[in-house]
């Protein structure tokens, strides 16, 4: 099923939330720079991951790190769309949580 997020221009300054598991968020920033990723976030630590390739930046918790990318396999094509979603400043859609 999928949910769109209301967008609002004036909300351009913050970051869309694309789904939540497991303590763990999952984000992308508007029109944010090449190649397409996203960001992950579990308490102080932060990962970018590339969606086409999985190459993961950053330090995260061996066991999170692995849920996320277990759900990337998951949602990849869901994660292109709000790419190009978020590069044309357009609302973004809900990906299923990991479950």
């Amino acid at each position: 099923m999928l949910e769109f997020r209301c967008f609002n221009p004036i909300l351009i300054k913050y970051v869309p939330v694309l789904s939540r598991f497991l303590g763990i968020t999952i984000s992308m920033y508007w029109n944010d720079h090449l190649p397409p990723h996203y960001h992950a976030r579990y308490g102080e630590y932060e990962i970018i991951i590339e969606i086409e390739t999985g190459v993961v930046t950053g330090s995260f918790p061996k066991r999170s790190l692995r849920h996320v990318l277990e759900w990337h396999d998951q949602h990849q094509a869901e994660l292109m769309t709000n790419w190009e979603l978020c590069r044309q400043l357009e609302a973004t859609i809900f990906i299923e949580p990991l479950e």
